[in-house]
């Protein structure tokens, strides 16, 4: 019996399994949509409610508007990058409201963060009790906003219903909250009393991350309360005094609820161009847009070069 075989035909190749590359495909189109839906949001309003105004704000600052002589004939906007800076420069009232809020920081944020770090020490203390109720305390301040905060310290310091006075009268003592010499002091009394207690919390927090042993074996070496603090907490809790300290710098040059608010009672002492910020305002009051926007800028850059001088200067140190 004869059998004829045929030619075998060459195996196939196996087939490759799409599925491990077509999940990760549709991984990364799905982390897109994430990314897309949770970011999207956010990078729309910061563009919308951060960059724009930053960008409109400087690009105002470039032109002025010019008025005819009997101002018959409509006012025009003309490009001149250099006029309202030049006339900011030359502005004294401006250039005192700077070097104002220049001395306020430099005197009121060390006092306020050096009591924050005081008060949180206290708090963090091993023997301290009711502490809970203590961080409510100190935090209760700054949970008041600060319009109703300036209103109740105006009645504090009014000549006529001030209880402060009224209780130092019988010593003989008045003081002049509003005196040209002190009412830069006055308005720092506020702020102080307002934000000492959110700086607290954040240092305090920030103590809530030392290790318990560290601290139990210091005290096993016969370290002191006041050593411990010194050496031991103060050291730890080192960024967060610089993030409080920055923050505050920035606060200071955006004073404005404090004075405005005391302003109709202060008998002139303050006046409409005490800060920085109420002297941009008094020139948008005016119609004066364009300057107002070149204060800001100003403003904005010189807050920006001293922040970043001063983290360069902790950095420095903290390497040293």
């Amino acid at each position: 019996m004869t059998t004829t075989l045929s030619a075998a035909e060459p195996a196939a190749p196996p087939r490759q399994n799409p599925g491990p590359a077509r999940r990760g495909r549709r991984q990364t189109a799905l982390s897109r949509r994430t990314l897309l839906l949770f970011g999207g949001p956010f990078v729309v309003l910061f563009l919308a409610m951060y960059i724009a105004p930053i960008v409109y704000a400087t690009v105002s600052s470039f032109y002025v508007v010019k008025r005819s002589g009997l101002g018959l004939t409509a006012p025009t906007k003309e490009f001149d990058p250099l006029h309202n800076f030049a006339q900011a420069f030359g502005d004294h009232d401006f250039l005192a409201g700077l070097g104002r809020v220049g001395l306020f920081a430099v005197v009121q944020v060390p006092l306020m963060l050096g009591v924050a770090l005081g008060l949180a020490l206290l708090i963090d203390a091993k023997s301290a009790r009711g502490k809970g109720l203590f961080r409510l305390g100190a935090f209760l301040p700054y949970a008041i906003p600060g319009v109703s905060a300036a209103l109740v310290w105006s009645f504090m310091y009014s000549a006529d219903s001030s209880p402060i006075n009224h209780l130092l009268e019988p010593l003989g003592i008045q003081i002049p909250f509003f005196s040209s010499g002190s009412v830069l002091w006055s308005v720092a009394n506020i702020v102080t009393w307002s934000w000492t207690g959110y700086n607290m919390i954040i240092i305090y927090s920030a103590l809530q991350t030392i290790p318990g042993e560290v601290l139990e074996a210091a005290r096993m070496d016969g370290a002191s309360a006041l050593r411990i603090a010194w050496h031991i907490k103060i050291p730890a809790v080192r960024s967060s005094l610089v993030l409080t300290a920055v923050f505050s710098i920035i606060g200071s040059a955006q004073l404005f609820n404090e004075p405005t608010v005391l302003q109709p009672i202060s008998s002139g002492s303050i006046s409409s161009t005490f800060t920085p910020i109420m002297s941009a305002q008094a020139a948008v009051a005016a119609g004066n847009y364009h300057y107002a926007a070149a204060q800001s800028v100003i403003l904005a850059v010189a807050v920006g070069v001293l922040s970043f001088v001063f983290f360069k200067l902790t950095n420095r140190s903290e390497n040293a």
